[in-house]
């Protein structure tokens, strides 16, 4: 089986996965700050009609109706006219909160479910876990056949999804910074949201995005934290990707050097008798094939369906994206600095976006969002919330580092605005958008001009697709 990988926030949205999953493969959803792209789109008057469609399958109207009553526009907000925002994640329950995310991530995985049986996943961030309870659940409520997740170790999900299936309430911990042996958790009971249903959502598969044969072992040693399976990750894989192992070090151009002891051990993998895809500069028959002879079930694909016609991206910046990689000419860097969570994120580089000196300069640096924030315990008690993308000041007045500050790139606002949804104001103000993709564009020389999810199923599986 062939997966198209999760990517960005909205990259991978339910328009790819489906046609994806339309070819037999699986088509992934990213379930990336999912309740603020629902909550825009419909403040831009959800054209087509989509969401409200699948707002309107929601198992508990009342819920799908608050939603539409806050969100949506008749017609769209006038250009100019700030977004209303959604709540923010936090450890302090919000019935509102949880209402959005479990609908959003319904609307997403029932669209992309429409019109096929192919198999339908959603991809996860574990670093993101203050929203990953009530998201899970929404994905669950409309059949989602997997459940990816990486950034993190996702020891506790496997539990989580026994206890949704079973329509019980579950939690799992969530880290918060010089909290000791305190723990913290989020959670969400079923019965708060809905009643039960005659029929509890079907458990899904859980694949862990690992890089490293010791992580998939340590997963595995147990019931209570064994994946399904595994999608071993290369470090040229785009989006994030796990530092180094050892202390670090740079190369020339500023990039995290990986060393032998980087290399994921395949054969130590397989050993664990689990399935297990091969991620990362494999997108080519050739990339199959290789795979396959080290006893991989197939390969994970996300470059090649970032830039294909179903796309999530923002059409022009798609467009401009594949004609540099098709020329040779796209940059595409492993930055140890730009992301927020500590982890080496690759940053592909296009005039007019955050990658370049002068929109990242000239950008307010704030944090609205807040996907990545991190909890920490305060000095006289009580949690709050720090950032390394937010004004410098305020970051180190919650008690954290300047040096760590230095170089953050706002991947909330900057992903977001990637597909169409970035902040603006009236005075004209636009955010600037962050790209990403992996190192390994090759796989364009055999695709069409302007190709489909379509092709790029055929060129990898070498036959036609319907």
């Amino acid at each position: 089986m062939l997966i198209q990988g999760g990517m960005g926030v909205g990259v991978s949205g339910w328009r790819l996965a489906r046609a994806v999953a339309m070819t037999g493969q699986l088509g992934v959803v990213s379930g990336t700050a999912l309740d603020v792209t629902l909550a825009r789109r419909l403040q831009h008057g959800d054209p087509g009609g989509h969401l409200r469609h699948a707002l309107s399958r929601f198992p508990v109207p009342a819920i799908a109706e608050r939603v539409l009553d806050r969100y949506f526009v008749p017609g769209g907000i006038a250009p100019g006219e700030p977004y209303r925002p959604v709540p923010r994640l936090g450890l302090r329950p919000s019935e509102a909160r949880d209402e959005l995310t479990v609908a959003a991530n319904f609307a997403e995985v029932f669209l992309a479910r429409q019109g096929h049986d192919g198999p339908i996943g959603v991809n996860y961030l574990e670093k993101i876990q203050l929203a990953t309870p009530a998201a899970v659940y929404g994905a669950m409520l409309a059949g989602v056949d997997y459940v990816l997740m990486g950034a993190g170790i996702p020891a506790e999900i496997p539990r989580l999804l026994n206890a949704f299936a079973a329509h019980r309430p579950a939690e799992i911990t969530v880290a918060v910074a010089g909290a000791g042996d305190a723990r913290h958790t989020v959670g969400l009971d079923p019965a708060a949201l809905m009643p039960r249903p005659t029929v509890p959502p079907p458990r899904p598969k859980l694949l862990a995005v690992v890089s490293s044969h010791v992580l998939a072992a340590y997963l595995a040693r147990s019931p209570e934290t064994r994946p399904d399976g595994f999608v071993l990750e290369t470090p040229v894989a785009g989006g994030h990707s796990a530092p180094p192992r050892g202390r670090p070090r740079l190369d020339e151009a500023g990039e995290p050097v990986y060393g032998p002891r980087d290399e994921a051990d395949t054969g130590k993998v397989a050993a664990l008798g689990l399935p297990f895809w091969l991620a990362g500069g494999y997108g080519t028959p050739e990339g199959l094939a290789r795979a396959q002879a080290a006893g991989a079930a197939g390969i994970q694909v996300g470059s090649a369906f970032a830039l294909c016609r179903e796309s999530g991206l923002d059409d022009a910046l798609r467009r401009r994206l594949a004609d540099r990689a098709r020329r040779g000419a796209l940059e595409v860097r492993n930055d140890p600095r730009a992301s927020p969570t500590g982890f080496p994120f690759k940053v592909a580089r296009l005039p007019g976006t955050l990658s370049e000196p002068g929109p990242y300069e000239r950008r307010p640096r704030l944090c609205d969002l807040g996907y990545l924030r991190t909890p920490f315990t305060r000095p006289g008690g009580g949690i709050g919330y720090r950032c390394p993308a937010e004004p410098v000041d305020g970051y180190v007045r919650k008690g954290g580092r300047e040096e760590d500050a230095e170089g953050r790139l706002c991947l909330c606002n900057g992903l977001t605005a990637a597909i169409g949804l970035g902040r603006h104001r009236a005075d004209g103000y636009h955010e600037p958008a962050l790209l990403t993709l992996g190192q390994d564009t090759g796989f364009l020389h055999d695709l069409p001009e302007d190709h489909t999810a379509a092709d790029v199923v055929a060129s990898i599986l070498g036959t036609a697709v319907p």
